[in-house]
């Protein structure tokens, strides 16, 4: 069993993991730059290490400081949370040379599914539906053999990087004319977020529904799947609101997403928790997408809904350190059903009348929702300043009711009770999507935003 865990996180979803692994007995590590010394998830653990300045090159993205931290204090595991290093394959394998075990998946598994075009491959070498698309990376934005393909694919297409995610890199095309243009920008956006230029091209479904499967796997062969999440609610194709299960997926639907899901994890051995993406059309016909091979900011929505063998408690990064400790899976997917609806909303540091800006500052003062069906993740406290230097996300909202329409109900209660003085929040934005007849009535995508709320802002 590990002894103690360094949190290679900060924040709320720090907060979330040094809870899980105290209730395990284990103790706890934060480390922090200087610009976090008053982040409360310094507070929360047992000890306590900085590892740099401000900047997240030189802190929270350092494996050098990290791994210093961990032999500083005795720290024999680590756990890297979601973003910063959490699908960095070198970071795993620095861990693995150095006797620290590592909360998550494999180096391998890490490689394989951190390359959108090489996942593809192996999805499709599992038998899951991928969309249609050029598998090769693509080089010459002139090539006469590119012009072609499209062509057979036909327009609209969508570019994407293939070691990115949140939207950068990544166009839409509607034409052949304005395909050159398109392909250099997102090379170029690609290059200068994610190191590379590699991007491949698919054909773009239109209004489709995000969909994505939870699973876990052991280090012994065995993979449960949980119900699914959509994730459809996005701005720039960043998740600002989630809900389980999906209104649209039946029972039959559901078995076959679990299985498409499983089909991948067993093809190349994953183990620990990952999330498997895919979209799916009107007509419920559903493509690989991506996996995420880290536990994700939406996980608590699964948690919420999932029953294992008639049992409520559903806690997946306990079962995340329990897997790398080496144990068994204590149940299957048959063994899970669904108890009611869930609903998570992101609360960022943002003004959404200036285009989502971010709003760093002082928080003056916090009134946190409450009730029964109602969670609240976050580090913020009154008097607390939100540094500039990282993500805008300060707080995730989650309720889980007997029906999806009483979780709206009480989804709007509860942002109603949540009051941050001081900066502006996206709190406004989501009473306003979750009073639009349309999510009420669960027809959303991800273009529903600019279909239905952008021109209330």
């Amino acid at each position: 069993m590990i002894n103690k865990l360094l949190v290679a996180n900060r924040g709320e979803i720090a907060i979330r993991i040094m809870r899980s692994a105290k209730e395990l007995g284990i103790k706890t590590v934060a480390i922090y730059s200087e610009a976090d010394k008053d982040c409360l998830h310094t507070m929360l653990a047992d000890e306590k290490i900085c590892i740099g300045p401000a900047s997240a090159t030189e802190s929270y993205l350092s494996i050098p400081n990290i791994i210093s931290a961990c032999e500083a204090t005795n720290a024999d595991a680590v756990h890297p949370g979601y973003g910063f290093l959490a699908e960095n394959s070198h970071f795993a394998e620095v861990c693995e040379t150095c006797g620290i075990t590592f909360v998550g998946p494999s180096k391998d598994s890490i490689e394989k599914m951190g390359d959108k075009i090489e996942a593809k491959r192996i999805a499709k070498k599992a038998g899951v539906p991928i969309v249609p698309g050029i598998e090769e990376s693509i080089s010459n934005p002139e090539d006469p053999k590119l012009i072609k393909e499209i062509k057979k694919i036909g327009f609209p297409i969508i570019i994407k990087a293939a070691h990115g995610g949140g939207g950068k890199g990544m166009r839409i095309v509607n034409s052949e004319e304005s395909l050159k243009i398109a392909l250099l920008t997102a090379m170029e956006e690609s290059k200068k977020a994610f190191g590379s230029d590699k991007i491949y091209i698919e054909k773009y479904i239109e209004e489709p529904k995000h969909i994505e499967v939870q699973i876990l796997a052991d280090k012994k062969g065995n993979v449960v799947y949980f119900p699914e999440r959509d994730c459809s609610v996005q701005r720039r194709h960043q998740k600002l609101i989630e809900e389980s299960p999906c209104v649209v997926v039946d029972e039959k639907l559901r078995k076959k997403l679990g299985r498409a899901a499983v089909k991948l994890v067993e093809e190349i051995g994953y183990y620990s928790a990952g999330t498997v993406e895919f979209i799916m059309d009107k007509k419920g016909n559903f493509y690989f997408m991506e996996m995420n091979t880290r536990i994700q900011v939406e996980h608590p929505v699964t948690e919420s809904i999932s029953m294992i063998k008639n049992k409520v408690g559903l806690d997946l990064i306990k079962e995340q350190i329990l897997i790398a400790s080496g144990d068994k899976l204590k149940f299957t997917s048959e063994d899970i059903s669904i108890c009611g609806h869930s609903l998570e909303c992101r609360i960022n540091a943002e003004d959404p009348q200036k285009d989502f800006f971010p709003s760093p500052g002082k928080i003056e003062n916090v009134v946190l929702p409450g009730g029964n069906g109602i969670r609240v993740d976050t580090h913020i406290y009154a008097g607390y300043t939100i540094p500039t230097f990282y993500d805008s996300l300060i707080a995730k909202l989650i309720v889980v009711s007997s029906t999806r329409q009483e979780a709206i109900k009480k989804m709007l209660r509860a942002l109603e009770e949540f009051k941050i003085n001081g900066i502006k929040t996206t709190i406004p934005f989501h009473k306003k999507v979750l009073q639009t007849q349309a999510f009420i009535e669960g027809d959303v995508c991800t273009n529903f935003l600019q279909k239905y709320i952008y021109q209330q802002i």
